[in-house]
């Protein structure tokens, strides 16, 4: 079968981006890495790549008055690797609906809590963990799933459940759900690469391997 052509977005450092580059070096997924593509200059996600050898860009998004223009320099640059599938690996841009259109299912994305719950406009990074906390819930997690044209709102691929323990701080249980977004990721990607994906509207389906 035909290795499926990766790229990956990322604004940060890129640990869910280490994630998947370990598991498709291992041969676990079928796949190729062609593009590690970020919005801001100095994301370590950039440097992580190179150390592979993997193609970069960095499309600036201050240098854009819009996000139109914004996501239509990010895809002429993955048209130009031939990609097939994009992650989303930490990247805090929302992407415009011409972006999602052109890669609709095809864009998987990983947050930080059992979506529905703390996940949109806002909810990113340790701002997901702290409001887990006041709100005083017992399970949070990790959750995968494709991106529509809303934010954290495209059908669920995966998701694995964190308990909030009394004396976790955002820092203590971003560390746990971090465990789980790494293992789901690559798994997530895994079952796409190998067609056992299948959306029928919101919900995706799995085709289980005996």
């Amino acid at each position: 079968m035909q290795k499926v052509r990766i790229a990956v977005l990322a604004s940060g450092s890129g640990t869910n981006f280490q994630a998947l580059i370990d598991e498709i070096k291992a041969n676990n997924i079928n796949a190729e890495l062609v593009l590690v593509l970020s919005d801001r200059a100095g994301a370590y996600a950039i440097d992580r790549a190179k150390g592979y050898g993997i193609r970069t860009e960095i499309v600036d998004r201050q240098g854009y008055s819009n996000r139109e223009d914004f996501c239509k320099a990010m895809l002429e640059e993955l048209s130009v690797v031939g990609a097939e599938l994009v992650v989303l690996a930490g990247f805090l841009s929302i992407l415009a609906s011409s972006f999602v259109k052109a890669y609709e299912g095809r864009i998987i994305n990983v947050h930080p809590s059992l979506i529905p719950a703390f996940c949109g406009s806002g909810f990113y990074g340790d701002r997901v963990h702290k409001a887990v906390i006041e709100y005083g819930v017992k399970l949070t997690g990790a959750t995968v799933h494709f991106v529509d044209e809303g934010t954290d709102s495209g059908p669920i691929i995966l998701q694995a459940a964190v308990e909030v323990e009394e004396d976790d701080t955002p820092s203590t249980l971003g560390a746990k759900v971090l465990k789980h977004e790494h293992r789901l990721l690559p798994a997530a990607v895994k079952l796409y690469c190998d067609g056992r994906l299948k959306l029928e509207g919101r919900r995706v389906r799995i085709n289980r391997e005996e």
